[in-house]
């Protein structure tokens, strides 16, 4: 299960208590203070890692505590220092408060973390000639997770255009493949090898339908995840078998990416003719070519007619200029 949103509650250790003591022996006049401090409070971090997908865990556990400051002790021990607790998410992870919805930290890159709640200050010992205090408390949060995908390019479409097939087709991704619209329930990501030693990666997302921009079939909630990607495929069902008219489908689809805003209707574009191995799809081809004037590749994603050039397309367009 692919979940992307995730509330938690985290809270930071408390520092230990500050030790009040004293030692005096046969040959002291006055008693000596050796009271040592507390440890500080382990911190709250979160951290990007390329091991975690999903945020699907937060599902199941939404409180996370790290471990209090030890006590000071007498003979001027210091408390140990609590251990931290560190939270793994997916790169991609916006990290918010909340309360105010305020950014804390937009995780983008493997290895990036940050101390989302800091552990209380270990009490002070009676050695320094005062008091012994107790340790302060540790911060605590409410934070919301927002998880948008890191892709070099989306795949779009309308139901039933054969983006699962194609991220099938071009990578190792084993999305649910069927002959009816709306099998992909969910984001899909694959890593495409391409050349000697070059990769990238392809995020594909169900299928839009018009008024996906406004939320209509949690459009909105799909392409959120293509807002980081450099360039978008555009795949369109040349052979019409649902009835839909191609050169209709893209301008829907635009319309979709400008109306939804976010930078998407401005983002490269690379224009697939998909299913061109059925019946009618040459004559539709013909059609669309005179009507969208743009470099279009035409592919049987079922077949595999077209998909090294496509590759070569891909990987061309993202050594140019980020567009996005």
């Amino acid at each position: 299960m692919f979940v992307d949103t995730a509330k938690i509650e985290v809270k930071a250790g408390k520092g230990g208590d500050g030790c009040q003591s004293f030692y005096k022996d046969k040959f002291a006049r006055y008693p000596v203070m050796n009271g040592g401090p507390g440890g500080k409070g382990g911190d709250v971090i979160i951290l990007a890692n390329n091991n975690v997908h999903t945020l699907l865990d937060f599902q199941y556990r939404q409180h996370f505590k790290a471990h209090k400051g030890e006590n000071g002790s007498s003979n001027n021990k210091n408390g140990k220092g609590g251990e931290d607790c560190v939270i793994q998410v997916p790169p991609g992870t916006i990290v918010k408060d909340f309360v105010s919805g305020l950014v804390l930290r937009d995780l983008k890159t493997a290895g990036e973390h940050f101390i989302v709640a800091k552990g209380g200050a270990g009490g002070r010992g009676n050695i320094t000639k005062k008091p012994s205090t107790k340790g302060e408390p540790g911060q605590e949060k409410l934070l919301l997770l927002d998880l948008k995908l890191i892709a070099d390019c989306g795949i779009i479409g309308f139901p039933n255009a054969g983006k699962s097939s194609l991220i099938s087709r071009i990578s190792k991704a084993k999305p649910k493949i069927a002959p009816y619209p709306f099998t992909t329930k969910e984001p899909v990501l694959g890593i495409v090898e391409y050349g000697r030693d070059r990769t990238f990666k392809v995020a594909d997302i169900p299928g839009l339908i018009e008024g996906a921009h406004a939320g209509k079939g949690l459009g909105d909630k799909f392409l959120r995840h293509i807002e980081r990607t450099k360039i978008l495929i555009h795949i369109i069902d040349m052979a019409g078998i649902d009835q839909r008219d191609p050169v209709e489908d893209f301008k829907k689809l635009n319309s979709e990416l400008e109306q939804y805003g976010a930078g998407l209707g401005k983002k490269a574009q690379l224009v697939i003719a998909n299913k061109i191995d059925l019946p009618a799809a040459q004559l539709n081809l013909k059609k669309f070519k005179s009507a969208v004037k743009k470099d279009i590749i035409p592919i049987s994603a079922m077949t595999g007619e077209g998909i090294e050039e496509l590759k070569k397309a891909i990987a061309k367009k993202l050594e140019g200029p980020d567009e996005g």
